[in-house]
């Protein structure tokens, strides 16, 4: 039995493209159940709800667990799952960051682990893996607080599981540019199953920019933000911004009056939005996910893709030190997107 665990709309994308990869191109493998994890937050529970349908579509069990709604719901949840995890024979994981995720790790049996797509998270994660560091998101600078002291021993515990050995393989299924640890296979995340299902989009005149919430996590300061989006779509024509999930209702406000831009909150994966259409024949956006999986899944399409880079100004003093090399890495290693410099006071220039 394959049995999956996502917490965000990407990764449950990313496990309908991994199943379509596993059933060869042309069909879904359905001998797989996933389980879905929600956060809290609305915006993500939606994509996620419409996600599961689509999957339910596909003809794939899909178990809805509610691991944070109250004190006792991880204990809980961990007592429901744990007869699922014990005997899956493959175990397929959209966060490998997640302390919840770590902790059902622990109950692991399973000879194959596979991680899919979250994001460039991934890329950070496959290079903690490979320099045998402890996993740590790179926005933050770390903690050595009560609660990281407790889950230190199951971080590490999971850590190892992510290792390869001769009773268990490891795979990484990814979008993002990786070197494969020893040991670890990596298979191309190509966006098979979305290009399959959906498009070619009608293609409008304008652009579209592309929402981030690095303000949100502590990474990006707010005045800084609001004003490159202004000046991106000042130069760039751009008309429409669609919101990261995460963005705050009161940035959101503040970028409408100051913008005019159009708000889009859009209700599934920006990959599948945009296949489906309409979109703009210019896509702009800040170092993100996004500028690696655009591309393909609009492949044979006449979009074009641009990033804008971060400036070193732009960083908040609640940055992890990682921030800046990390962004930069994001965009240096995209392919097939055109790279903007990022605003100083001026308007946006080609680099």
């Amino acid at each position: 039995m394959n049995l999956a665990f996502v917490e965000s709309p990407v990764q449950l994308l990313n496990v309908l493209e991994w199943a379509y990869a596993e059933g060869g191109g042309d069909r879904v493998l359905t001998d797989i159940t996933v389980v879905v994890l929600p956060p809290v937050d609305p915006m993500s529970r939606g994509q996620l709800r419409r996600m599961a349908e689509l999957a339910r579509d596909e003809g794939i069990n899909v178990r809805w667990q509610e691991a944070r709604g109250g004190a006792g719901a991880p204990l809980k949840s961990l007592r429901d799952l744990s007869g699922l995890v014990r005997r899956a024979q493959h175990i397929v994981i959209g966060d490998p960051f997640s302390r919840y995720v770590q902790l059902l790790l622990t109950l692991v049996r399973a000879r194959r682990l596979t991680v899919v797509d979250d994001g460039t998270a991934t890329m950070e994660f496959v290079a903690q893996l490979a320099r045998g560091e402890r996993l740590v998101r790179w926005h933050r600078k770390g903690s050595s607080g009560p609660r990281e002291l407790v889950l230190a021993p199951v971080t590490a515990r999971a850590r190892r599981r992510f290792t390869p050995s001769a009773t268990r393989t490891v795979e990484v299924f990814t979008a993002m540019p990786v070197e494969a640890p020893p040991g670890v296979t990596v298979t191309p995340n190509t966006f098979a199953w979305t290009r399959a299902r959906f498009g070619p989009p009608l293609l409008t005149k304008g652009a579209d920019l592309v929402g981030t919430s690095l303000v949100e996590t502590g990474v990006v300061d707010r005045d800084q933000y609001l004003e490159a989006v202004a000046a991106l779509a000042r130069t760039h024509g751009a008309t429409r911004y669609f919101a990261h999930r995460r963005e705050s209702t009161d940035k959101l406000h503040a970028l409408e009056a100051a913008t005019g831009l159009e708000i889009v909150r859009p209700d599934l994966p920006l990959e599948l939005i945009a296949r489906r259409g309409p979109i703009g024949r210019t896509v702009l956006s800040f170092p993100s996910t996004v500028v690696h999986t655009l591309p393909l899944a609009l492949a044979g399409t006449d979009v074009k893709v641009a990033v804008c880079d971060i400036a070193p100004e732009w960083l908040r003093e609640t940055a992890s030190p990682r921030a800046q090399g990390f962004l930069s890495g994001v965009t240096e290693t995209a392919r097939d997107v055109q790279r903007l410099a990022p605003w100083r006071a001026t308007a946006v220039t080609e680099a």
